[in-house]
């Protein structure tokens, strides 16, 4: 069997990329770093209108109906870009689950709106203390034990907490049941869950290629400019060694990604482990190249003035989220040790 994305799959991923590099460059990210919401609402609405954010909702309630192979591409366009907002949750993650698992009544209410860009979703599951965005959520979908909610962002009660990325807003959040309308409950309830989170988990590490990808491409356009002793600091042994090792893991991770993503799409039995392994690859992966291209860049590549840090803070965030690469490993070990 061959592998690979359709020309569909990739006309998609360029167009995006297209609009990305247009309506996203590093200084609308700091600008959105420096506002109140942590989000551009022009550029969400491009987006949905190209079917993006509506791309896993079924084509009954507006959206695309499309799957994790047609989406994991266009979040490593995201990572690139380091998008401010967050797509991970609304359309990995909050309107799969909402398709699938949800009320016919409930499925309803929501589905429309986020395919059309006009609601945008949160999640909280078990073990996030945290979470994304809420400020701007539309609905949060929130897990209680073996209870899955979705909540009306107008009655939530949220809590600032201090984030690393500026553009990733985080708040504690509560709310009353009585508030809220169940989607699933039971077995049901921790199996929906269950796939919630992994679906998750493949997007951030999409992304967290994404995110890698752009700080090499960052760092060795740096180190073509920067000179020492009268040369590029890029004809330095070192420097192309630290570039070398950077690439390598990312060519390691990327493969892995999409498998995971494939796994899910086509709902194959080994979801737990291939989704784990993207993971923790796609975590060590970015953080391998944070720190190469943090040591090529120097002292200035430290500063908030540099945009490296945009793609830095992004990394760390999302390298911890979901599940970092430890627990991933534990998890493939729990599952290689019950086979």
């Amino acid at each position: 069997m061959r592998f690979a994305f359709t020309e569909d799959q990739l006309l998609f991923k360029d167009t995006v990329a297209d609009l990305l590099a247009k309506e996203c460059p590093p200084e609308a990210v700091r600008a959105v770093w420096a506002d109140g919401t942590g989000r551009r609402p022009e550029l969400w609405a491009a987006l949905a209108e190209m079917g993006v954010v509506g791309l896993t909702t079924p084509e009954a309630h507006g959206g695309l109906g499309m799957d994790e192979l047609d989406l994991l591409p266009l979040l490593t366009e995201a990572g690139r870009a380091a998008f401010p907002g967050p797509l991970l949750e609304t359309t990995a993650v909050v309107a799969p689950l909402l398709a699938e698992s949800a009320p016919a009544e409930v499925a309803e209410r929501w589905l429309p709106g986020i395919a059309s860009g006009e609601v945008i979703a949160t999640v909280q599951l078990a073990g996030q203390p945290f979470v994304v965005d809420a400020d701007v959520a539309g609905v949060l979908v929130a897990q209680r034990d073996d209870r899955l909610y979705a909540v009306p962002g107008d009655v939530l009660r949220l809590t600032p907490q201090q984030s690393v990325d500026g553009a990733r807003r985080l708040f504690s959040v509560d709310f009353d049941e009585a508030d809220a309308e169940l989607v699933a409950s039971g077995d049901a309830g921790w199996q929906a869950a269950n796939r919630a989170f992994d679906r998750g988990a493949v997007a951030a590490a999409a992304v967290l290629v994404g995110l890698a990808e752009q700080m090499i491409a960052m760092t060795v356009d740096y180190v073509k400019e920067r000179q020492q002793f009268g040369v590029p600091i890029g004809s330095f042994q070192a420097v192309k060694h630290h570039l070398a090792d950077a690439e390598l893991k990312v060519s390691f991770a990327r493969p892995v990604v999409w498998n995971a993503g494939y796994t899910l799409a086509r709902g194959r039995d080994d979801v737990a482990r291939d989704v784990s392994m993207a993971k923790c690859f796609a975590s060590d992966a970015a953080e391998l190249v944070a720190r190469k291209a943090l040591q090529c860049h120097g002292a200035i590549g430290y500063t908030t003035e540099h945009d490296l840090h945009f793609w830095l803070k992004r990394t760390w965030a999302l390298s911890a989220a979901w599940g970092d690469a430890a627990w991933h490993r534990r998890r493939v070990a729990h599952v290689l040790l019950d086979d």
